[in-house]
């Protein structure tokens, strides 16, 4: 059970309250901050997974714990975001996001009770969704209103802030099609029931 990947997972659910203690901080860096612990979670969680099948370390309790702290830390930001941007667009699209989490969660729960979680296994199209979602939260947490600098020149905050909304509401339009597509793959299970 204490293996490396999932002392990795647990830092990572330990990360959640620094995250949102940072992020309500009084300070002129709390977002850049919790953007940068919600990086290393993100971060932390690809290393985890690598780590896992490198060093032949899988267990069933990470394949349980690691989307836990996934799904936690996601929920927690769009909540946050949601609460910070008090934008009906934001607030919507982390509705769908939440509510599809909570429902493939059920769907892999049913699934695995018959024998089939191989059917919904996660996409490619899953995983861009992920990588959408998670580059749009960091950007939604950052939201900087300075040009960053880079190497050679300065990255204008402004393009920024328009990829963080962007990859953002990609995310949620992957959310819809991924739910969609993993509905129809379980369907043939669904109406037997």
């Amino acid at each position: 059970m204490w293996t490396i990947p999932n002392q990795i997972t647990l830092f990572r659910i330990i990360l959640i309250p620094i995250f949102v203690i940072i992020f309500y901080l009084p300070l002129s860096w709390s977002h850049f901050g919790a953007f940068a612990v919600f990086w290393l979670a993100a971060i932390s969680d690809i290393l985890d997974g690598y780590l896992a099948r490198k060093l032949n370390q899988s267990s069933a309790f990470g394949a349980f714990i690691d989307p836990v702290a996934d799904k936690l830390m996601v929920v927690v930001a769009l909540v946050m975001i949601a609460q910070d941007y008090h934008s009906w667009l934001i607030s919507v699209a982390a509705i769908i996001m939440i509510a599809r989490e909570v429902f493939i969660s059920a769907l892999r729960e049913f699934m695995s009770s018959r024998g089939k979680r191989d059917i919904i296994a996660v996409s490619n199209m899953g995983k861009y969704k992920t990588a959408a979602q998670m580059l749009g939260i960091m950007g939604l947490i950052w939201q900087p209103d300075y040009d960053i600098p880079l190497i050679l020149f300065y990255f204008p905050h402004e393009i920024l802030n328009v990829l963080s909304y962007g990859f953002y509401f990609i995310a949620t339009v992957l959310t819809v099609v991924t739910l969609v597509n993993y509905f129809r793959a379980a369907w043939p299970e669904l109406k037997d029931v």
